[in-house]
């Protein structure tokens, strides 16, 4: 079967729905892969974006805590 191309633009995203566009595009992929449809995503940071959100996002370990950025203020 041929390739088919599909170009998605987006204006008036902001940084975390782009992120969750990559997110969803990334499942749809994952999601046809058992079927045959092997779909290649292309974006800026997309490997980033990826890496991100499917390790869960972040965790309690990658946060400052309260009392950490207050001691850094004084």
């Amino acid at each position: 079967m041929k390739e088919k191309t599909i170009t998605i633009k987006t204006t008036g995203t902001n940084q975390g729905q782009w992120a969750n566009l990559l997110l969803e595009l990334n499942i749809l992929k994952k999601a046809w892969k058992p079927f045959g449809v092997n779909i290649d995503l292309k974006a800026p940071g997309i490997k980033n974006v990826i890496l991100w959100g499917t390790k869960g996002g972040y965790n309690s370990s990658d946060r400052r805590s309260i009392s950490t950025l207050n001691n850094k203020r004084k």
